[in-house]
């Protein structure tokens, strides 16, 4: 590999420009009329326009981005995370124009990101699924009857979805047929396709999720994540290290995800994500994200292994530079992420030139950013400004930096969430650990600060 094309924009972009250079392998950035000047085009060797500003023009049109890699003589194409990160067909295009995929086969996109497909190689793999339709359901008739079965509550999903999105949480029976035909309209209309799936809804559930990472003859784990934090099922805070659950959980989980990864003959960074039921004390599988994580940095730092560089190595068919038994976890590691949003206007995009942007330093504190000082935030893109990583020997520790992390950030010119997060590690319920997948949501209500 001499020559990488980074399919993405922001601050993975940059992330993966970085780890090119430590490597000795030239970057081409990738940008839109609206990011001409935006920090990954300055940070990378090269860069390619490839559309106007919306990303449907740009960072999504499989067509302009494989010019690109002609274009520019590219010999590989990262493509990040988010826009077509996790899509089989652009993959495909970009080994049928003669460059390396960095990441897994198309053919294990297409299985994982499948919701049914990839539920059914998990129990093929052993691994615990949350009780659930069988396949794809495509009328109410037939909901009804997965629905009696199940019980409530339960969600809706839409089978080509993601990222939280198509999912509709059904209480009571009565309201059953209602959230059926609501979500197959949301998934037509998102994905193209009407096809949902459900299952159990557990509400007081922790979202935990394990890093894997294979060669496509071998796969490892490093470790476990809490993505519990969530608003509206998005993430707002993630951790590595311990996170209190019970030894035999954590060893199930990790052994589970590998056991899945190594079933599709996986290669690249992945993550398997579970439901833990605290009540039950058992463990779902959800999904496999195809692709390197937003919150990848708090397992880089409790590791000390660089997932990104790895990548690259993999890709260029180097077998992993690490077993099982080297990848030994220290301390803890917490992230937030900060956006221009504005939460007392219920979160709305605050899109503009970025006045200033002092960043938090001292020891083992990480920020990753597509920004500085006089950028641009547009409106046609996610509105994560930076993500900020603190380490430290235990969670105490790591969540003591973090908070004087967040109180010397500064930046001006954008609204952004950063105090609305520093409020949240300051709660007690964050401090002990005692928080769930929808805690958020009511202690936003509670503080008056609810979406409704």
């Amino acid at each position: 590999m001499r020559k990488l094309l980074i399919a993405n924009r922001g601050e993975i972009a940059v992330r993966i420009a970085r780890a090119a250079r430590e490597q000795g392998i030239t970057s081409v950035a990738v940008y839109s009329e609206a990011d001409t000047s935006a920090e990954h085009v300055r940070v990378a060797d090269e860069a390619v326009l490839v559309g106007p500003a919306p990303a449907t023009a740009s960072y999504l049109n499989v067509d302009a981005l494989v010019d690109a890699v002609r274009t520019s003589g590219a010999d590989a194409v990262h493509p990040g995370y988010g826009f077509l990160s996790e899509n089989a067909d652009f993959a495909d295009a970009v080994v049928a124009a003669g460059a390396t995929w960095v990441g897994p086969s198309a053919t294990a996109i297409r299985e994982m990101g499948d919701k049914i497909a990839a539920r059914k190689s998990a129990a093929a793999a052993g691994v615990p699924t949350v009780p659930g339709s069988d396949g794809e359901v495509h009328d109410l008739a037939e909901a009804q009857l997965v629905g009696a079965r199940i019980g409530f509550p339960l969600a809706i999903k839409a089978a080509a979805g993601g990222g939280g999105r198509g999912i509709r949480i059904v209480e009571r029976a009565e309201d059953f047929a209602a959230a059926v035909s609501t979500a197959q309209a949301e998934s037509r209309a998102a994905f193209g396709n009407d096809a949902v799936y459900l299952e159990r809804f557990i509400p007081q559930a922790r979202h935990v999720e394990v890093q894997v990472f294979g060669d496509g003859e071998r796969a490892v784990h490093l470790g476990l994540r809490d993505c519990s934090m969530q608003r509206r099922r998005q993430k707002v805070v993630e951790e590595a290290g311990d996170l209190g659950l019970p030894d035999t959980i954590v060893t199930g989980m990790a052994e589970a995800a590998v056991r899945l990864a190594e079933s599709v003959s996986y290669k690249g960074a992945g993550t398997v994500e579970f439901l833990y039921d605290e009540l039950r004390t058992e463990f779902y599988f959800i999904e496999m994200n195809t692709r390197i994580q937003v919150e990848h940095p708090v397992t880089e730092m409790v590791y000390g292994r660089d997932l990104v560089g790895e990548q690259l190595r993999v890709a260029a068919g180097q077998p992993l530079s690490f077993t099982q038994e080297d990848l030994i976890p220290r301390g803890h590691a917490i992230e937030v992420r900060i956006n221009a949003e504005n939460p007392d206007m219920n979160f709305l995009p605050s899109p503009g030139t970025v006045e200033r942007f002092d960043l938090p330093g001292g020891p083992f504190v990480r920020v990753d950013s597509g920004f500085t000082s006089g950028s641009t935030v547009s409106p046609y893109y996610d509105s994560m400004l930076a993500k900020v990583i603190a380490w430290g020997d235990d969670r105490p520790t790591a969540l003591s930096r973090l908070s004087r992390a967040l109180r010397e950030l500064r930046i001006e010119g954008v609204t952004t969430t950063a105090a609305f997060v520093g409020a949240i590690i300051s709660t007690e319920e964050f401090a002990t650990g005692a928080y769930h997948t929808t805690w958020l949501e009511s202690w936003m209500a509670n503080r008056g600060n609810g979406d409704d």
